[in-house]
């Protein structure tokens, strides 16, 4: 399938490991030029692999989505070197690393940091690139939320509230976007394995009694069984293979959506 992106400039923040690098490299064997931009130094190592894999043009940044400033710097740089930015993914997230149900598990100051890098994180970053897309009157935007943000998923509450801010905040910049030709998505993963979703475990087991403990195969795999209808993991590699197909030709009429790849996650609920 010709996805008509050969050539294109795609930045996506947050793509030194985990989704955001998978991301990355889809794009990348699409024939798109990448500039990867994270808040880890690594990533100067994960663009570096990209451009010895694929005969793309890549670069890294290291830069925080938490800092406006850096990330308008980000945005200046990639502008000058490229000539236009055709594509932007944001795929930060973290969670609070605590289990969160009930509710009062947590503490009010559990919440801050979490909507500080899922959801003002997003806003930075959007804002920073915003100038790119209106002068091209093209492109697409993807922000890549969660399941968790269409539920109210009790596991990690405010994960699962920013989630839904990004959805919302998607649909937002989607319509205001819209008269410039330049489309916003959200990707909501379902069942993936990362260091997000272990850590999601691990705060739950360390809860448990003795003899409730479980490895976190055994976890996740009861979790799969339960509430995934296709019960099965999804994998980075299939939230790559959407978010390329969103950016690409072939989703020109798609905007303002959550496209879940969750194995029927939403749907069971």
């Amino acid at each position: 399938m010709n996805l008509g992106i050969q050539g294109h400039t795609a930045v996506i923040v947050g793509s030194a490991r985990g989704i955001g690098n998978a991301i990355a490299r889809e794009f990348a064997r699409e024939g798109a030029n990448v500039a990867l931009v994270d808040r880890e130094a690594i990533v100067t190592d994960a663009a570096s692999a990209i451009t010895r894999e694929f005969s793309v043009k890549t670069s890294a940044i290291t830069a925080d989505a938490t800092n406006f400033e850096a990330m308008k710097s980000a945005a200046d740089r990639i502008a000058s070197e490229s000539g236009r930015v055709d594509h932007l993914v944001f795929a930060v997230g973290i969670g609070s690393g605590k289990f969160g149900f009930p509710f009062w598990n947590l503490k009010p100051s559990d919440w801050p940091r979490v909507m500080n890098v899922n959801v003002q994180g997003a806003v930075n970053v959007v804002h920073a690139f915003t100038p790119s897309f209106l002068k091209a009157k093209a492109g697409s935007i993807l922000l890549i939320a969660s399941v968790a943000g269409q539920m109210g998923s009790q596991t990690d509450p405010p994960y699962s509230a920013s989630k839904a801010a990004l959805i919302n905040f998607m649909q937002c910049a989607a319509k205001d976007l819209a008269p410039y030709h330049v489309r916003v998505n959200a990707l909501c993963p379902g069942m993936v394995k990362t260091e997000l979703n272990q850590s999601i475990w691990a705060a739950w087991n360390a809860m448990q009694p003795a003899d409730r403990k479980q490895s976190y195969d055994d976890w996740a795999g009861d979790k799969i069984r339960k509430v995934v209808p296709l019960a099965e993991w999804q994998t980075p590699e299939e939230m790559a293979a959407m978010t390329v197909y969103l950016a690409s030709t072939h989703g020109r009429n798609i905007t303002g959506q959550c496209v879940n790849v969750d194995g029927g996650f939403v749907m069971h609920w």
